[in-house]
């Protein structure tokens, strides 16, 4: 049957309910399709959809998420493309849109992720899986906040993502909310991802400067770099997923927060 729903950018599309080929543009809402059960109905993924691995090395892969291979998505025949705001180019979206039903998320806080997860589960007539995972992540949450309280957490942070320049997750980014609801209170006043020099780090001053796993590569040899120039801040390698995914992998999250929390506290 026909079914109509409206994405988050306020675009309406209609798709035969549910669908049975979808083309996903994210990686973190690749792995929420799965999760949600849809082993058959993803057809294709970009190169970065690692998880899960097994998906990854057999579903076929349609490029990167800012340059996709639009000829190799039409080839796929799909009857939904799900994508987001910032992971996609607007000239790729709507060249897509323009033959295919495309479902476009915008996320920047864990409320954002929570709606689309549920949004995601109705478009693919999986709601109960996403309240289940909705539920875990929500209760979840709340209990990190509560041990973040307990531990009277309130380091400033500076969350690099890039170097040459150094980038940083500055506000209006859902690596800002994932700070503040582990505690954290994000030392960036810029919106989006500024670039900073290391003067501008060390006037920052930041307690705690932690290094993504992604989408720059930050080794022990960076941390070095940054202890060099500023003895008195402490600099952690983190794992960039749990940072920036904002779908399933959230439940993941969880428990990564807490022992980060642990480590952290004192």
């Amino acid at each position: 049957m026909q079914k109509s729903f409206t994405d988050q950018l306020g675009n309406t599309i209609t798709i035969n309910y549910p669908p049975k080929r979808i083309v996903s543009l994210v990686p973190s809402q690749t792995e929420l399709l799965f999760d949600l059960g849809l082993n058959d109905e993803v057809v294709g993924i970009t190169k970065f959809c690692i998880h899960p691995i097994e998906k990854f090395a057999s579903t076929p892969k349609i490029g990167g998420t800012k340059k996709l291979k639009i000829n190799e998505i039409r080839a796929l025949k799909p009857d939904l493309i799900i994508g987001n705001k910032e992971e996609n180019t607007k000239e790729d979206i709507e060249r897509l849109m323009q033959e295919f039903p495309v479902w476009m998320s915008d996320i920047c806080t864990l409320e954002d992720a929570l709606t689309t997860i549920s949004e995601i589960g109705e478009l693919v007539n999986r709601q109960p899986e996403a309240s289940y995972l909705n539920y875990l992540i929500k209760s979840g949450f709340a209990d990190l906040q509560s041990l973040a309280a307990q531990y009277a957490i309130s380091l400033s942070a500076l969350y690099l993502i890039w170097k040459k320049p150094y980038m940083a997750a500055g506000k209006n980014t859902f690596i800002d909310d994932v700070l503040t609801k582990i505690g954290l209170i994000n030392i960036v006043e810029e919106q989006r991802y500024p670039g900073l020099s290391m003067e501008d780090i060390k006037i920052m001053a930041p307690k705690m400067i932690l290094l993504s796993s992604e989408p720059y590569p930050f080794k022990q040899q960076h941390i070095d770099e940054l202890v060099a120039q500023l003895p008195q801040t402490k600099v952690l390698l983190v794992d960039g997923e749990m940072f920036s995914w904002y779908g399933s992998r959230l439940v993941k999250a969880v428990q990564y927060f807490f022992d980060f929390l642990q480590d952290v506290k004192d």
